[in-house]
């Protein structure tokens, strides 16, 4: 099974992250990055006015359910992928693009970042542009993608039972 960190860039929902904190504590996720604008729960020395950090952990604690109490977090303001590659991290963006492998032929690295990205928008270019690999998953109904928290679910199913 593969070590991996999740990194989760510009989610707005603080439902979506605080079920990804819940999926993510289920298979043994190790670390979770939280960038750009997403929400995030209280942490030591946290620079956020009180009442704001309050709220936000409170929202996210709504759907996690003590998970983010389990899985170590930080926030970065952007997602560390070149530090992450210097400790020998593969990059995985989980984005439908024509570089994509599906999910179920995908053979993972001894050691992961998979990168999620905005509920509507998805990875941004920069980012796909900076992935060692791109994974989607088969669709199969009449939408195009799956929730984030839904996504990355499947995601970690694949990666740790392939």
């Amino acid at each position: 099974m593969p070590k991996i960190i999740l990194l989760a860039h510009n989610i707005r929902s603080t439902h979506n992250v605080g079920a990804i904190f819940r999926t993510a504590e289920g298979f043994g996720v190790s670390q979770i990055i939280l960038s750009g604008y997403t929400p995030y729960p209280r942490l030591p020395k946290d620079t956020r006015l009180p009442h704001i950090a309050d709220k936000l952990t409170l929202q996210i604690h709504k759907t996690a359910l003590g998970a983010e109490l389990l899985v170590p977090f930080t926030f970065n303001e952007h997602p560390p992928l070149e530090a992450l590659k210097a400790s020998g991290y593969r990059i995985v963006g989980l984005e439908q693009d024509q570089r994509s492998s599906m999910l179920p032929s995908y053979h993972p690295a001894d050691k992961i970042a998979l990168l999620l990205g905005e509920e509507v928008e998805g990875i941004s270019q920069g980012l796909i542009e900076q992935c060692d690999d791109l994974i989607e998953i088969p669709m199969h109904g009449k939408k195009e993608s799956y929730n984030v928290s839904v996504a990355t679910g499947i995601a970690l199913y694949a990666l740790t039972t392939g």
